[in-house]
C-alpha cells in the first residue's frame, strides 16, 4: 500500500508463519528485516487460533532466556507456566504474565493435563520486551496479574485494557523497567479510538479486522502490523465487523539489541556466553521437568 494512502503509517508488516513443532504455528511480526523493534518490543508472536484434538496440546519444553521480559496474554485457551524459580502458574484469557529473564531464567509452557482429555484451543499473543542496559543482568523474577486488576477504558463502542505500562492516564500494575504501553483494544463495528502521540514509537497489530487508519483510507486487513510515524494522534476505526487490535510502543531503546534464538542482549559476547552456558547445563533447571530444548544450530526457531 503506498505511503501517501496512509500518511501516518511508516510501515505495514506481514507476519511470517513459524512452526514450533507438533503443528503449533505462530505468526511472527517482530523482528523483521524491515523493522527490528518498536520501543522496547523486540519480538511479537500471534499464537493460533489453534484447535487441538484430544490428547494433544502445546508442549514447549524448558528453554532459557536472558536480557528480556516475556509477556503472555491469551484470548482463548490456557497455558501452564513453569520456571526455574519454582513458579507454577496457569495462564487464562485476560490475565497477563510478565517474566523477567535478566541474567537468566528457564521456563516451559504446556497445555494443562486436564484440558487434553477433549478438544482444546489456544489463541493469544506473546511479546518480548528488551531490558535497558542497566537492567539486562538483573535477578530473574515472575509477575502474574489477574484480569480484574488490569485497568480498562471504555467509550462509544471501544474497550481498552492496559496490559503493561500506561496509556491515557491508566497504568497497569505490572512492574516494568522502562516507559511503554501494551494495550488490547476491542472495537464494535464503526467504533473508533485515538492513539495519542505521547510515545515516540507506536504500532498496532490487527488481530481481527479490518481497521481503517485516518479518514478515507482503505482499511487494513487482519494480521497486519502497522508501525506509525511519530508526532501525530492516530485514529483507528473498525469497519462493518468487530475489530481487535494490540497497541504497543514506548521510547526508543538505549541502543540496538542482538537477538539469537531466545537470547536478547546489547552485547554479542553476552549471547555467546549464554549459548555456552545452556550447552554446558549451567542454567538452573525447571523443577519436575526432565525434558529440555537443545541449543539449535541456527537461531530461526525461537521458542516461546
Amino acid at each position: 500500500m503506498p505511503d501517501n494512502v496512509l500518511p501516518d503509517v511508516d510501515l505495514i508488516l506481514l507476519p511470517r508463519t513459524t512452526d514450533l513443532g507438533g503443528g503449533f504455528q505462530v505468526r511472527r511480526a517482530l523482528p523483521s528485516a524491515q523493522r527490528r523493534m518498536v520501543g522496547p518490543f523486540v519480538f511479537f508472536d500471534e499464537m493460533g487460533p489453534t484447535l487441538f484434538g484430544p490428547g494433544r496440546g502445546v508442549d514447549v519444553r524448558p528453554h532459557p532466556h536472558i536480557g528480556l521480559a516475556t509477556v503472555t496474554y491469551l484470548f482463548g485457551g490456557e497455558l501452564m507456566h513453569r520456571d526455574s524459580l519454582r513458579n507454577v502458574q496457569p495462564i487464562r484469557p485476560g490475565e497477563v504474565t510478565w517474566m523477567t529473564a535478566g541474567r537468566g531464567i528457564v521456563h516451559s509452557e504446556r497445555t494443562p493435563a486436564q484440558l487434553r482429555a477433549a478438544e482444546s484451543r489456544l489463541f493469544g499473543i506473546q511479546v518480548w520486551v528488551a531490558l535497558p542496559k542497566q537492567h539486562e543482568e538483573t535477578e530473574p523474577s515472575f509477575t502474574h496479574v489477574d484480569a480484574p486488576a488490569l485497568p480498562s477504558l471504555e467509550a462509544e463502542g471501544a474497550r481498552l485494557r492496559v496490559i503493561v505500562g500506561a496509556l491515557q492516564g491508566a497504568r497497569s500494575p505490572v512492574p516494568t523497567y522502562s516507559e511503554m504501553f501494551y494495550v488490547e483494544a476491542v472495537l464494535d463495528p464503526g467504533a473508533r479510538i485515538v492513539l495519542p502521540a505521547e510515545h515516540v514509537e507506536r504500532a498496532a497489530y490487527v488481530v481481527e479486522g479490518p481497521v481503517a487508519v485516518g479518514n478515507g483510507a482503505p482499511p487494513c486487513e487482519a494480521r497486519r502490523l502497522l508501525v506509525f510515524k511519530p508526532g501525530a494522534d492516530i485514529v483507528l476505526t473498525a469497519q462493518a465487523s468487530p475489530a481487535r487490535l494490540m497497541l504497543f510502543g514506548g521510547e526508543p531503546m538505549d541502543g540496538p539489541r542482538h537477538l539469537w534464538w531466545n537470547f536478547v542482549s546489547s552485547s554479542r559476547d553476552r549471547i555467546e556466553q549464554a549459548k555456552a552456558d545452556w550447552q554446558a547445563g549451567r542454567f538452573a533447571p525447571v523443577p519436575d521437568e526432565t525434558e529440555f530444548i537443545p541449543l539449535p544450530d541456527t537461531p530461526e526457531r525461537a521458542t516461546k
